[in-house]
């Protein structure tokens, strides 16, 4: 029997038992997005798009990556041609993908979004092309009607302390709330960025325009994000989160937060001792009150960002640049995650690793600070950005299934740009269901179908809905 491929309604679903997980108890799952980097303008507005270049190929420094390494001039990725020539570049890109992740997830983009179950290439592209924007032109095809056809529920997007959040204020007080519920995430990692001294105080022009008041000091700048906290959560949010290459937990002093904010403030460098004790300090702090008003506080760790000065210089960051760090990470994360617990102080904590070496030692580390409190009180993320496929998610899961509890994972999340990248839950659920129907016909699991279903509606929406408590809309509340 040839196995369904990437255009068939089994796709990935081999045997009978995947298939009935998957149909019976996956699919018809709301979505929690709770990690995306999606514009909560579009969503407030119902963007909509003038064509499927700029939905899909726009905001995708991965398909970029795989279109300069198949010989692409850098115009069609992010320049001046135009949307039809980067979609034809990119229809020529898919061809030379196989067995790389971006084959699987386009065509379920396409398919998912568009109900195309044609394979996309030269030949196709302008088919393709032309009939996606007559859908993008229709009634339920703006940013927020694709991800209410996706089923999503809750999305979160990542936002700087400094920003207004007038979109999710916007989006609140109108009835598209009643489907789609849309809340902030309180990313600061500028506040670490004593590094580069420029954007970090023009930075603090911003944090202090949005407090009405100075930043100027150490103390000053607490108490702004204090403040800036407080208003996030009134507005709905319930995670924090950071993108660091480690969790910073050197031994520091008041004085040295103090001094190495003054010489940055101030556009003098700082030495990588000083900027490593002011990050601790900061971090800590912004760990007590995640723990202070009930938050989830998110670590993203191990990303190598902007490797390459050309391209920065000329295309600036998070234009496909960014590789796999190997930093070490088990000694600062445990100090990071020791200091809170002694106090007492720990937040709910997900915690991310981009290198795939390290999923065990992140799995275990979980079982240190464990407390009972809560079921999966700490998690191990989602199979993350250059991990988020079959073999990145099948090893994320075999360690939190071998070292933890899966049946309290809390799932996937898209950690994504694009209004098409919700097929990665639909991804994730496939492969799950898959997984769990292998493991049973091989007898290292119950052949229960009622038993493993459960499982599978945990692992896809319910285990999220309770872990985070997000307010949802009446239709994706669930029993």
């Amino acid at each position: 029997m040839t196995a369904p491929g990437v255009f068939d309604d089994d796709f990935l679903l081999e045997t009978e038992l995947a298939r009935r997980l998957y149909h019976g108890y996956a699919e018809r799952e709301p979505v929690i997005d709770y990690h995306s980097h999606l514009s909560p303008r579009e969503i407030a507005t119902d963007h909509r798009f003038r064509s499927l270049t700029e939905l899909w190929l726009d905001r995708d420094p991965d398909k970029w990556r795989a279109m300069r390494t198949n010989g692409i001039a850098e115009r069609f990725c992010t320049g001046d041609a135009t949307d039809f020539e980067k979609f034809e570049a990119w229809a020529r890109t898919v061809p030379k993908t196989l067995r790389n992740p971006l084959f699987h997830c386009s065509h379920l983009e396409l398919k998912r979004a568009f109900g195309k179950r044609r394979a996309l290439d030269a030949a196709s592209a302008r088919e393709i092309f032309d009939t996606a924007n007559q859908a993008l032109a229709a009634p339920g095809y703006g940013a927020r009607g694709l991800l209410e056809r996706a089923r999503v529920a809750v999305v979160c997007t990542a936002d700087d302390p400094a920003d207004s959040l007038e979109h999710h204020v916007a989006h609140a007080r109108s009835p598209a709330a009643e489907t789609l519920r849309l809340y902030p995430t309180f990313r600061p990692d500028a506040a670490l960025d004593v590094e580069h001294p420029g954007p970090f105080r023009a930075w603090l022009d911003r944090l202090g325009a949005s407090v009405g008041a100075s930043v100027r000091t150490y103390d000053q700048l607490l108490a702004a994000l204090e403040a800036r906290h407080a208003y996030f959560h009134q507005t709905g949010c319930r995670l924090s989160d950071h993108g660091l290459e480690r969790a910073h937990a050197d031994d520091y002093t008041l004085t040295d937060a103090r001094f190495a904010f003054e010489r940055a403030s101030h556009g003098t460098p700082v030495t990588g001792e000083e900027a490593a004790r002011y990050k601790s300090a900061v971090l800590h702090e912004l760990a007590l009150l995640d723990h202070r008003r009930g938050w989830v506080q998110q670590l993203h760790l191990g990303a190598q960002r902007d490797n390459n000065t050309r391209a920065y210089s000329t295309l600036g960051p998070a234009t496909g640049f960014d590789s796999i760090g190997d930093l070490e990470q088990a000694r600062p994360l445990a100090r990071f995650l020791d200091h809170l617990d002694r106090q007492g102080q720990l937040a709910r904590t997900i915690l991310y690793n981009l290198n795939p070496r390290d999923n065990e030692v992140f799995a275990t580390m979980l079982g240190n600070f464990q407390d009972g409190t809560i079921p999966g009180k700490l998690q191990l993320g989602a199979a993350w950005w250059f991990l988020d496929q079959l073999d990145g998610m099948r090893r994320h899961l075999d360690a939190l299934s071998a070292l933890g509890l899966l049946s309290r994972f809390v799932g996937m999340a898209t950690a994504s740009r694009s209004f098409l990248a919700t097929s990665r839950h639909e991804y994730f659920r496939r492969h799950l269901c898959a997984i769990l129907a292998t493991d049973a016909e091989r007898g290292l699991l119950p052949h229960d179908e009622p038993l493993l279903g459960n499982l599978v509606r945990d692992l896809s929406f319910r285990n999220a809905r309770d872990y985070f408590r997000f307010d949802l809309p009446p239709n994706a509340r669930g029993a």
